[in-house]
């Protein structure tokens, strides 16, 4: 049918050719906890992985130099993997584990806690019995 290596349609390309894949290489998985580097244009900071928003986007603990540990929302590319502890980590652990993980859909106007599914947004009221 057309689709002998790996599910590209071989009549396309000259013989000979390459296939180019379609998607980018996967990424490797980044956990809640992870120690990173955050590589934001300035100097790399140090950070721990709060949250996964998306496949680009994930919520990052860093030391602010005037506010302290601080939540962030960064690029998933801006990260770099880190072995070592750095001085704040400690700070930015306690940080990681006493905020609690984001509500899905709250950022898209989400009723918040329970919303169930769309159209049932209320209890259902009494029904007679006709008399």
């Amino acid at each position: 049918m057309g689709y002998p290596s790996g599910g590209f349609d071989d009549r396309r390309r000259a013989p000979g050719s390459r296939a180019r894949l379609r998607y980018a290489q996967a990424m490797e998985q980044i956990g809640i906890g992870d120690l990173v580097k955050v590589a934001t244009g300035g100097p790399q900071i140090d950070g721990i992985v709060a949250d996964t928003l998306s496949r680009s986007k994930v919520v990052v603990a860093v030391m602010d130099r005037v506010r302290g540990p601080v939540l962030r929302t960064v690029q998933r590319a801006a990260l770099v993997e880190r072995t070592e502890a750095g001085p704040g980590d400690r700070a930015l652990g306690l940080l990681v584990r006493r905020t609690p993980p984001a509500a899905r859909g709250a950022a898209r106007g989400g009723a918040g806690a329970g919303s169930g599914r769309a159209g049932h947004t209320r209890a259902a009221t009494h029904r007679t019995t006709g008399r």
